[in-house]
């Protein structure tokens, strides 16, 4: 994604900034133009001047108020002031990547009478998202929100390859730790163990949470990957006692570490195993213990 910006300094007043942003914007023919302004948790009477003259130089299309997901009164108080000074078109809802469920949403959408549009799910310039109230609804209410996990994984999961681990499991070649590494990579576009969690329902997400699966160890498991030869990588059974040393210096862990991703792998490869056979049941009953990060 390609998103040009406008340079600018502290000398400048924000009004002579925004103007010769949108100059730079139409001389480019640039089809958008986001204008930021400074974040405000209380309300200021020189900021809230300062943005409604903003609003009368620009005259913007859309006018959005911006919440954080992990505010509570704050966000209410200063969406009201917002409300009040300007002619909001709607609101983006942020950090839906963390703890937060997004109770706040329904108390801003009551106080300025405006829409949720956005919601942003993680700090890339893909990460924003467009609202959907039923998906919120079923998060605030624990009921996690399997239908945008559901959007990721068709989203960001590279189908050749996963067609071609599939064909490679069904003909017996079996599945190696290049493959196991394969997986950790498309997790963390789906935006790694939290964000995946954060999208079951409740009762999945705490059984989660308990066997401490988390991004720390999933990172650390593809850092000892990372350590391993090809050959390695290709033949697991090769790695004994002296090159499970080596592979934890170079990847800055202990041995444990090294034995811990290897019985994780070798439980994963018998589920996989199952798979290709067609034993479902038995793979869903063997699954404790798949993913790396479990201990």
């Amino acid at each position: 994604m390609e998103i040009d910006f406008f340079a600018s300094d502290i000398s400048q007043k924000p009004c002579d900034i925004a103007l010769a942003a949108l100059d730079y914007a139409r001389k480019r023919h640039h089809d958008v133009l986001i204008v930021d302004t400074a974040g405000r948790l209380a309300i200021n009477a020189a900021m809230m001047e300062e943005i409604q003259q903003l609003h009368a130089a620009l005259n913007p299309i859309e006018t959005l108020f911006v919440v954080d997901a992990m505010t509570g009164q704050d966000a209410v108080n200063t969406a009201k002031a917002f409300g009040e000074a300007l002619p909001l078109s709607g609101i983006i809802l942020t950090k839906l990547d963390g703890d937060a469920r997004g109770g706040a949403a329904l108390s801003v959408r009551q106080i300025t009478g405006k829409p949720i549009k956005f919601v942003g799910v993680s700090e890339k310039p893909n990460g924003l998202e467009a609202f959907h109230p039923e998906r919120m609804a079923s998060r605030v209410l624990g009921m996690g929100d399997v239908l945008s996990l559901i959007e990721d994984v068709h989203r960001e999961i590279n189908q050749a390859e996963a067609e071609k681990l599939a064909k490679k499991i069904k003909s017996g070649h079996g599945f190696d730790l290049n493959d196991f590494k394969m997986q950790i990579v498309q997790m963390r576009k789906m935006g790694g163990m939290s964000a995946l969690m954060d999208k079951l329902p409740a009762q999945l997400g705490q059984a989660a949470a308990s066997a401490k699966m988390d991004d720390r160890a999933i990172n650390r498991t593809e850092g000892i990957i990372n350590s391993m030869t090809m050959q390695e990588r290709s033949h697991p059974e090769l790695i004994k006692a002296s090159r499970k040393r080596r592979i934890a210096a170079g990847a800055g862990v202990q041995v444990m570490h090294v034995n811990q991703l290897l019985s994780q792998f070798e439980q994963t490869q018998k589920m996989m195993k199952m798979f290709s056979k067609g034993g479902i049941g038995k793979l869903m009953r063997g699954m404790k213990g798949m993913l790396p990060g479990k201990r």
